[in-house]
């Protein structure tokens, strides 16, 4: 029997993908996020990276081929209550569902294409790799790996085989049944929670708010996915006090109060290049609102402030894990994740 030959798309090598329908015509519709692009034949979706083959339906372009690949501090992620002072294998592609004119990483979420430097890498090897690496987990980060869903399953479904974790970093804004297939065999997810505010979702992102509190409170309740939660802290744009507290009260209300929110200092970016830094007054302003509302674990990310990079015990308030930028110390002397001064346990993954 002679095998088919592979998906191209444009040069690229792609597969078919999941989670789309006929959408009337000639016409596909994906069903991976609330988008649900509707593509002609040879049309792209707004992430860049499905498309619609001609004769093929649905596929996922550049398949395979990863355009970012480090060892990085799990801090870094940012996850600090996830196997603290580990390294984790980050795995970078292309492409993103969502349009942010502040974006960090707009080379790669925002490229056409993969980059003239990426290499094809099986999942099959991700395992092996990370254990080469000194990694004991691996992150899909720096795109948005929703898009790549296909990849990033055939990752995590390999990684679990071999006993290693798999960590996603996402703005979260993936349908239902998509969501659920994404997230089957990952471990930690850090969700990009951009603003409480539909109005800056849809000014600055392209995008809605709904969608992602759908996703955290999933993850929260249906699943045993270590979750923490990034915001980004833009002046002018997201750092009214109205709405911090707002977010740090949707948070502690419906997701918990242990749940770690990590409050980015933004620099000046992408089509939002003109508005300054954010100062670290207007941080650790942001970081005591939150903390009044009744999280119990908020963080400054950016900003070289030990105090807002210090976790502590909940109960008594001791250290029980300082850090330097990305590097900790764990201070318990016993049990991982354990104050040493009062024997409280810190919410988290720590063994």
């Amino acid at each position: 029997m002679t095998p088919s030959p592979p998906i191209l798309f444009e040069g690229q090598p792609a597969r078919p993908a999941l989670f789309w329908r006929r959408g009337g015509g000639r016409h596909v519709v994906c069903e991976v996020c609330p988008r649900a692009c509707r593509l002609a034949p040879g049309q792209r979706g707004l992430c860049r990276v499905r498309a619609h083959a001609p004769g093929e339906g649905l596929v996922l372009t550049g398949d395979r081929l990863v355009s970012a690949l480090h060892a990085d501090p799990i801090e870094k992620k940012p996850l600090f209550h996830f196997l603290p002072g580990s390294r984790v294998l980050s795995i970078g592609q292309t492409g993103c569902n969502l349009t942010c004119r502040f974006c960090q990483n707009h080379a790669l979420s925002l490229a056409a294409g993969p980059s003239s430097t990426a290499i094809m890498l099986d999942p099959k090897e991700v395992p092996a790799l990370a254990r080469a690496s000194g990694c004991r987990s691996v992150a899909l980060t720096y795109n948005e790996p929703v898009v790549a869903l296909e990849y990033g399953l055939e990752v995590a479904g390999a990684c679990r085989a071999e006993g290693i974790r798999t960590v996603a970093v996402t703005a979260g804004y993936v349908s239902g049944a998509a969501r659920a297939a994404f997230f089957r065999d990952v471990d930690a997810a850090n969700v990009d929670l951009k603003a409480f505010s539909d109005g800056f979702y849809r000014r600055l992102c392209s995008a809605r708010l709904a969608p992602v509190l759908e996703t955290l409170l999933w993850l929260r309740r249906e699943t045993g996915i270590w979750l923490e939660i990034t915001t980004l802290i833009i002046p002018g744009q997201n750092d009214g006090d109205d709405g911090i507290r707002a977010l740090a009260g949707w948070i502690a209300r419906h997701l918990g109060t242990g749940v770690p929110l990590h409050l980015s200092a933004f620099f000046p970016a992408h089509r939002m290049a003109d508005l300054p830094r954010t100062p670290l007054a207007t941080l650790r302003r942001a970081r005591a609102l939150a903390l009044a509302e009744g999280l119990e674990h908020v963080y400054l990310g950016n900003a070289g402030d030990p105090d807002g990079e210090t976790t502590v015990c909940a109960r008594c308030g001791a250290p029980v894990i300082r850090r330097d930028r990305f590097r900790s110390e764990p201070l318990w002397q016993g049990a991982p994740g354990v104050c040493p001064v009062c024997g409280q346990a810190l919410a988290g993954r720590f063994s």
